[in-house]
């Protein structure tokens, strides 16, 4: 029987990321954005927009990010895509039908291209609850960011048990 498992110790000099960051809310999403570079850059990725390992799309808001992160998988050019967002409930029921669509547009995303997605996306009732989440007592944005590390390698391994695998 074969374990498959992601690791943290492999040569990430030709890995590929893109990052689609919701604009609405950027309070949070930058400080997710900054949590999410600093994991990066501590695991040897260059996070420079300039550089050629990492590159950034903004939009609108949480609800766009599936359709640009689809698009960027369809590219073939990334390894994985980690795509935040902050929706925050508010007093109607947007809330419910922004992070319930946001949520199965990211997962499809992946299912559809082959891609590691990593949901980013925080959904939280207060801002209070979003700001905690997102450097007041821990920035998810790391753990988004190891994450999708961690899913890289394991797709790695799996591609190269099987060669004939469309990973």
């Amino acid at each position: 029987m074969t374990i498959f498992e992601g690791t943290f110790a492999e040569d990430l000099s030709n890995i590929r990321f893109a990052i689609v960051i919701g604009r609405f809310n950027d309070l949070v999403t930058n400080k997710l954005l900054s949590g999410c570079q600093d994991c990066l850059k501590r695991h040897g990725i260059d996070i420079d927009p300039q550089g050629n390992q990492v590159d950034y799309a903004w939009v609108p808001g949480s609800f766009e990010v599936p359709l640009v992160a689809h698009q960027l998988a369809l590219s073939n050019k990334y390894n994985a895509i980690i795509c935040l967002g902050a929706i925050i409930r508010g007093q109607t029921p947007h809330f419910d039908y922004v992070s319930a669509e946001t949520a199965k547009g990211v997962a499809a995303v992946g299912f559809q291209t082959g891609i590691p997605i990593t949901f980013g996306i925080l959904t939280t009732d207060t801002m209070q609850q979003a700001l905690e989440r997102a450097g007041i007592k821990s920035n998810q944005g790391w753990n988004y960011a190891l994450n999708s590390l961690e899913m890289v390698s394991l797709m790695k391994k799996i591609k190269s048990s099987n060669p004939t695998s469309n990973f």
